[in-house]
């Protein structure tokens, strides 16, 4: 008889929480992200370092036999809602999560995973970052021994030592990034600038064969999915206690903003969507955690998918509206909570594509 996971949270992972966003608020504030998505190097690698080789937390998902911490997607989650909450631009989701699954997944190169488990080298999956779990992606030709072809909207490219790149004959191949005659990486223009996009460009480059792509992308992409999910959480959590925070600060005809009938209602609305979404990212990385990578947990994720998007950028645009005349500003951080918000409903999937795979995964067709 199967048992009902426990969805709330730990003691550890609690204490994971409160160490991320110790960390965070002394290395991330908003003015300091803002100022890094007007410069050329959105990402900030002092703060990667700290979290990925300081706390150990670029391995959470790795085996400690092979070089990693041995938690599970629960702990990476707890970490990603901070992340969500800070919109810290580092790639986290992109390195840890989905490029350390892949290399999970092929079991045939175990230097690179401990690279990536250690943040010596930064990974990246060369799918574009609105590829659903099991759509059909780009590849790329292998010839020679050698890649050939263009791959676009690949997030966090440009920080990536190593890219995981599908072939046209069923491989996934590690290519490194330093060898600039071979692999050239353009910045393409992205709505959040924190987790900026690029088009990838091979000629000729030399690959390490780790192992078969299908399964492999299958399995980052169910697990970035399913972890996006917390991140949205993060963002939209964020989101509700600001605005809550500053609609009792916010006077007008001398009384607190926030006492007005009309913004409770809208703000009580808004709390039962995060406490939602809380319960639907819990269970999908609960899924994840217990290694439910079948229809069981194909359907937490989709179900939590299909329902982060909507509420997360639903927050995020409640809390540009309820903070007036200021949240319009450039200065506020409101913006890069909506820039995330709105890039993360199309990443890995569009809230309407989860709906359309969960229907399948349910057998509850459209009539």
């Amino acid at each position: 008889m199967s048992t009902q996971p426990d969805l709330l949270y730990s003691e550890e992972e609690e204490a994971l929480r409160s160490a991320v966003r110790d960390l965070l608020t002394d290395h991330c504030d908003a003015a300091g992200v803002i100022a890094r998505t007007e410069s050329d190097a959105p990402h900030d690698l002092s703060l990667w370092k700290a979290l990925a080789d300081g706390m150990g937390l670029a391995g959470l998902l790795v085996p400690e036999e092979r070089g990693g911490q041995g938690a599970t997607h629960r702990e990476a989650a707890v970490v990603l809602e901070e992340l969500g909450r800070a919109v810290a631009p580092v790639p986290y989701l992109t390195s840890a999560v989905v490029a350390t699954e892949a290399l999970l997944a092929c079991e045939a190169e175990e230097g690179l995973l401990a690279d990536l488990a250690s943040a010596r080298r930064i990974g990246a999956l060369a799918v574009a970052l609105n590829v659903a779990p099991g759509s059909a992606y780009k590849v790329v030709r292998h010839e020679g021994g050698a890649l050939h072809g263009e791959l676009t909207g690949i997030a966090d490219a440009a920080v990536a030592d190593v890219l995981l790149v599908p072939a046209d004959d069923g491989g996934l191949y590690a290519v490194v990034t330093s060898d600039a005659a071979a692999v050239t990486v353009t910045p393409q223009v992205s709505l959040d600038l924190t987790r900026p996009v690029a088009t990838v460009t091979l000629d000729a480059a030399p690959g390490l064969l780790l192992g078969d792509a299908e399964p492999a992308v299958r399995r980052a992409l169910r697990a970035g999915a399913g972890l996006l999910v917390s991140e949205q959480l993060g963002v939209a959590d964020w989101a509700l206690t600001e605005t809550v925070r500053y609609l009792k600060d916010r006077k007008q005809f001398n009384r607190p903003v926030g006492g007005f009938q009309a913004l409770k209602h809208r703000l009580a609305q808004l709390w039962l969507e995060v406490v939602n979404l809380r319960a639907a990212a819990r269970n999908a990385a609960d899924a994840l955690a217990t290694g439910e990578y079948g229809d069981e947990g194909a359907v937490a994720v989709a179900v939590a998918q299909a329902y982060a998007a909507p509420v997360a950028v639903h927050a995020a645009e409640e809390a540009l509206q309820l903070h007036g005349g200021i949240g319009m500003t450039w200065e506020h951080p409101v913006h890069l909570c909506l820039k995330r918000a709105k890039a993360d409903s199309i990443a890995y999937g569009t809230a309407g594509a989860h709906r359309a795979a969960l229907a399948e995964l349910v057998d509850l067709h459209a009539p």
